[in-house]
């Protein structure tokens, strides 16, 4: 059992006002970080998407194509639906990679210097 007192609570700062947050989202800075996250993330939802519904499209209606043999029992819906998973993985792995680079250093700074820290 543990006896230890958890350490003091550290006063916090006072949050920003509305017109501080208005602020913020109107500045060109903001306008970046947001331009960034949406010319990464909107052509990669969209490719990804219409990948999905191609595969979905060619499950239902292209048969033949989907049932052909690739190796052994293995055929071209399965490979196509373990893709599925690994592009699922890439994206998301591509996506961790650009906001630690481009996404997360823009925010920090701006929420920095709302919380008076700049």
């Amino acid at each position: 059992m543990a006896t230890e007192t958890p350490p003091p609570a550290q006063p916090r700062a006072p949050l920003p006002s509305t017109e501080e947050f208005t602020e913020v989202q109107q500045s060109a800075e903001f306008g970046e970080l947001r331009r960034s996250h949406r010319s990464f993330a909107f052509p990669l939802t969209i490719g990804f998407i219409a990948w999905y519904l191609l595969y979905v499209l060619l499950s239902n209606y292209a048969g033949g194509f989907m049932g052909t043999k690739v190796a052994g029992n293995v055929n071209v819906a399965l490979v196509l639906g373990l893709a599925q998973f690994l592009t699922t993985f890439l994206i998301a792995w591509w996506y961790a990679r650009h906001a630690a680079a481009d996404l997360d250093p823009k925010a920090e700074a701006i929420k920095s210097r709302m919380e008076g820290g700049a």
